[in-house]
């Protein structure tokens, strides 16, 4: 089984989950949850996805609206999170463990370029719905968190089904007529998740719905209307699985790729105790102190 771990996700939600009184927190959870995915699902093959640009041109272009809420103000307060983002990449890359990213292109481009690409069962981790769009039975699965990665939710067609009474294969569909206000795509106006989830269930896809000559006229304007968003949604709130990635080498590190640049982090940043719990699970040897 290959993981593809969303990296920005979880560090994320590991720094708001750890106490500021512990050194780099959101590194050090990131890197307890990392232990933790490894020793649990026991993957064969290991990447962790990163944004080289968390707000690309090509989704700005077609939408500018895209995020724009989250573009920091002269007056706002610098990202705590992004000094440690840097630093935790070396922390990984330091342990060899493949950090795969692209310029312009978020996390989720290079998940789904890697599912793309790759045969047999895939599990990605992450916080992030829109990933729910790759789920594939019975190959490709979401590990979604509820606490931490202490509780996971597997995703699969059946729980899309579940969750939102579509078929598991149509959450991009449903994803564009909905929207997401957190990330700054409207959807459809009148077009809400109940009705977005409704249409989906009836007519199978967005194309279907969009031909349908049985529309009440309300609805059938609606659409109309929203014809250029959808447009360009499509574009924006599904990932690119045709991201321009070198070769990589996904499989679990051994040893580490860089000792002593590995024990100088440990030492600085207080990291021994996570970092040792990831090279128990990675069946490599602990750092020395």
């Amino acid at each position: 089984m290959v993981l593809l771990v969303d990296y920005s996700s979880l560090l994320y939600r590991a720094f708001h989950s750890i106490p500021s009184s512990v050194a780099v927190n959101g590194v050090h959870g990131f890197l307890s949850m990392l232990a933790r995915l490894v020793t649990d699902r026991r993957p064969s093959a290991l990447a962790i996805a990163v944004d080289e640009d968390w707000r690309p041109e090509f989704r700005v272009g077609a939408l500018p609206s895209y995020k724009a809420h989250r573009v920091a103000g002269p007056d706002d307060e610098p990202d705590p999170v992004a000094p440690q983002e840097a630093v935790g990449r070396d922390v990984l890359r330091a342990l060899g463990i493949c950090v795969a990213g692209a310029e312009g292109f978020e996390a989720e481009d290079v998940i789904a370029t890697i599912a793309a690409r790759t045969r047999g069962p895939i599990e990605i981790a992450s916080g992030d719905r829109d990933l729910f769009a790759l789920v594939r039975d019975p190959d490709v699965k979401v590990l979604y968190p509820v606490r931490g990665v202490s509780s996971l939710v597997e995703v699969d067609e059946a729980e899309i089904q579940r969750r939102y009474g579509i078929p598991g294969r149509t959450y991009g569909d449903f994803a564009l007529l909905r929207g997401d206000p957190s990330d700054g795509l409207p959807g459809v106006p009148g077009i809400g998740e109940k009705t977005a989830a409704t249409l989906v269930a009836r007519y199978g896809t967005l194309d279907a719905l969009l031909a349908a000559t049985d529309l009440a006229p309300a609805l059938a304007r609606r659409l109309h209307d929203a014809s250029d968003y959808l447009a360009a949604a499509r574009r924006v709130v599904l990932p690119v699985a045709d991201v321009p990635l070198a070769a990589l080498d996904l499989a679990l590190p051994k040893r580490p790729a860089h000792v002593r640049t590995l024990a100088r982090l440990v030492s600085e940043l207080s990291l021994a105790g996570p970092v040792n719990r990831l090279q128990q699970a990675l069946g490599q040897p602990a750092a020395p102190r």
